[in-house]
């Protein structure tokens, strides 16, 4: 457990409005606010928001080794206890993301086993599938312009509802499309506001939300019913009939999902497995597009590699610069930005008190522009992730996952579509980028609030 030293300083806290303390800069932009926390006044700070009586605080943890202390070596003592956390457990359920204790404990164990690397794998189909069916559009288009953004988010999601739900794709996608926005803008403004109004008072934020989250749970009902009732035909392998048929054996001792368990784990790994990698996905590309010299490596190693065909789940190491490109793009945009927890008991980090109930922030979003573990940080270069540089770094210095015991289960998931889908696309298409800046925010996860178009020339496969 946590311990505290006597001889830990005071948090230095970033100055903000005699007021409002830092609510605004938060607010109007998050992630430059983290940014100039550290630069001004290190890798420990604390940022206060709000008026007075309704004032929150935050304490930020910067440094790799301080990331590892909160997501790893003192996990037990940092939660998800935080009102964020809390929010987005009302809004999308108690699902693996969400729960804490014997609930997490319980739904990792009935999960984990379908998440194993040889189960992933199975999905590499499904993946190039959905990744062919995106160029062929583009193709039977004439296309020359693409908003990667925009591609990629449909993309991720067409791949994990497909994986989820078989053949049941476009029963979830279009609602998917239009109630996920909606719910995860208000949990982030629930989330982080000092305080809410009760989510039954009839506002329109409310009713809106409200009708959202009724039509997202709807349709997990209706397919997981739909399913229930038909059964599982012989050989299917999408994810919803492996989480039906997930624990329950006989002298197993844990029980199976119920109903509503299942509703909700859907409901999570559609968060978290279209989101994140679509994020992941957009910015590989966009980065691509502004560096032609790197994408023409990424060419090279495709058409050496892969001669034209369609990439498997075995091709995951045999395309090395193209997986160091995908982890440079996280690196510079990784789809959680930051991360909550709260702290239990008072502790030290890099020398600083943090004290009980104190919630507590990690950002990968600096860690990964942390001057420290970053020579030229801004810049874009993928040969940082060789295997001789990133054992001269710490761990944490790079953690889009997470990490610890609460690491993201679907890691190897997130990694083998990106890379799949990358492949495709590359084979098909050049990228040039066309909007050099992309204005981004902060929500559940990071949030492109602007194209990112390229033009697309096609390739001989």
């Amino acid at each position: 457990m946590a311990t505290m030293a006597t001889t830990a300083q005071t948090v230095p806290e970033l100055t903000g409005m005699p007021l409002l303390g830092s609510l605004l800069d938060l607010k109007n932009d998050s992630l430059g606010t983290f940014l100039k926390a550290r630069r001004d006044l290190g890798d420990v700070v604390r940022i206060t928001a709000g008026p007075p009586g309704m004032r929150g605080t935050i304490h930020c943890v910067f440094s790799a080794e301080g990331a590892q202390q909160v997501l790893a070596t003192q996990a037990a003592n940092f939660r998800k206890d935080n009102n964020f956390y809390e929010e987005l457990r009302v809004s999308f359920g108690n699902g693996l993301l969400t729960s804490q204790d014997d609930d997490y404990l319980r739904q990792r164990r009935l999960v984990q086993p379908l998440f194993t690397r040889r189960s992933v794998d199975t999905y590499a189909t499904a993946i190039a599938a959905e990744a062919d069916r995106l160029t062929g559009t583009w193709r039977a288009e004439g296309r020359e312009t693409a908003d990667v953004v925009h591609e990629m988010g449909r993309l991720a999601l067409r791949a994990v509802a497909r994986i989820l739900f078989g053949t049941d794709v476009d029963a979830a996608v279009g609602i998917v499309e239009r109630c996920f926005p909606v719910l995860a803008g208000y949990v982030t403004k629930r989330g982080y506001a000092p305080r809410n109004i009760p989510r039954e008072w009839p506002t329109p934020g409310n009713r809106k939300a409200a009708a959202a989250h009724e039509e997202l749970y709807a349709v997990c009902d209706r397919v997981i019913a739909d399913r229930r009732a038909a059964g599982a035909g012989d050989g299917e392998r999408d994810l919803l009939t492996l989480l039906m048929g997930a624990g329950g054996e006989e002298g197993s001792g844990v029980e199976g999902f119920d109903a509503t368990e299942l509703r909700e784990q859907v409901l999570v790994f559609m968060l978290a497995g279209h989101e994140t990698t679509a994020t992941s996905l957009a910015f590989a590309l966009h980065l691509l597009g502004l560096h032609p010299e790197v994408q023409q490596r990424v060419h090279e190693e495709l058409d050496e590699v892969l001669k034209g065909r369609t990439p498997g789940a075995g091709d995951l190491d045999a395309l090395p610069y193209l997986g160091r490109v995908l982890k440079e793009a996280m690196r510079l945009f990784p789809a959680a930005p930051a991360i909550g927890r709260r702290a239990v008991e008072a502790t030290e980090i890099d020398g600083y008190l943090i004290p009980a109930g104190a919630d507590v922030i990690v950002a990968p979003w600096v860690t990964h522009r942390h001057p420290r573990y970053w020579d030229d940080p801004e810049r874009f270069d993928p040969d940082r992730f060789t295997p001789e540089a990133e054992a001269a770094r710490p761990r944490y210095a790079w953690f889009p996952f997470g990490g610890g015991p609460r690491a993201c289960i679907g890691q190897h998931f997130s990694m083998l579509e990106s890379v799949i889908a990358l492949a495709m696309i590359l084979q098909s298409y050049e990228l040039e980028a066309i909007d050099t800046e992309v204005p981004l925010g902060s929500a559940i996860t990071l949030q492109a609030l602007g194209p990112a178009r390229c033009r697309l020339k096609s390739r001989t496969r």
